[in-house]
């Protein structure tokens, strides 16, 4: 019997899992090319609760991609002057050219759920954007955008639980804010916020996915899978790149070596120190 999540949900195993993982890094690869080649646009947002595993799912979906041609956007919390401007306006900033896609790691749809929860918006602000986002991104399809909404779902034992693993690991504290843990006495809230916005936003033009995320090594092949085969796009044999054989080398004078100044070789300090303990066993 496999490991389970948490809420008791069995988990995909390691040895599924990564070959599997990087079969579909190597089509998202051919997608990339192909979105390159064809001037085609393409803009992906995560959304969800917070350790939903957004940010674990984009970071393996770009693992092996061009960051020319695919790059993510992750917004800070906007100026005193964004705060002036249509809601829209510093997204559309970020919006992908020919030849590119854009992974939203959380999006516009912040307004319908932190600022909504938290209170960092009016509720006339709310209710304006609940109103203009499904015409705003009519607007992105209708001028050829490919736009696809992923809604990443987790349940509150094993985002918990996901929280108290951060907030025991050096690596990965940083992931963990004020805001982040007011999540869980807010639930609730956010459940509220999330529903009304599937409600108003999920439409036939720009539908919602949902991304069961107990599991993160399953979530992130489900949304992998379906964001490749929901793309409409033709395989392409890359260019053929000759390598030349390297020329005879020449007699040149160099500088001295001990003229230059180097990195200690900590790594050969390790070495010698693990082959000294070695040595004594």
């Amino acid at each position: 019997m496999g490991k389970r999540t948490t809420s008791g949900q069995l988990r995909i195993k390691k040895s599924i899992y990564e070959p599997e993982l990087e079969r579909l890094q190597a089509r998202f690869v051919e997608l990339q090319a192909w979105v390159q080649a064809t001037g085609a646009r393409v803009v992906v947002l995560f959304e969800g609760r917070d350790a939903a595993g957004k940010g674990s799912a984009i970071k393996r979906i770009i693992q092996y991609a061009n960051p020319r041609y695919v790059r993510i956007a992750a917004l800070p919390a906007p100026s005193d002057r964004e705060k002036t401007q249509w809601y829209f306006q510093r997204y559309v900033e970020k919006l992908p050219s020919a030849g590119e896609i854009v992974l939203f790691d959380r999006s516009w749809y912040n307004r319908a759920g932190v600022e909504r929860v938290m209170g960092f918006c009016t509720e006339e602000q709310y209710r304006l954007f609940l109103r203009q986002a499904p015409i705003f991104e009519q607007m992105l399809i209708e001028d050829g955008i490919i736009l696809r909404k992923y809604w990443f779902s987790v349940s509150d034992v094993e985002q918990e639980a996901r929280f108290r693993s951060r907030a025991g690991d050096p690596l990965r504290r940083w992931k963990l804010s004020p805001m982040d843990v007011q999540s869980i006495t807010k639930w609730e809230d956010y459940t509220r916020a999330k529903d009304t916005m599937m409600q108003l936003t999920d439409v036939p033009i720009s539908p919602w996915y949902t991304v069961e995320s107990e599991d993160k090594r399953a979530s992130r092949l489900n949304v992998l899978n379906h964001l490749i085969t929901s793309i409409p796009h033709e395989h392409l044999d890359p260019p053929q790149v000759e390598v030349p054989e390297r020329p005879a080398a020449e007699s040149i004078d160099r500088i001295p070596r001990e003229s230059q100044q180097y990195v200690p070789d900590y790594a050969g300090q390790l070495m010698a120190e693990d082959a000294a303990k070695s040595g004594k066993g």
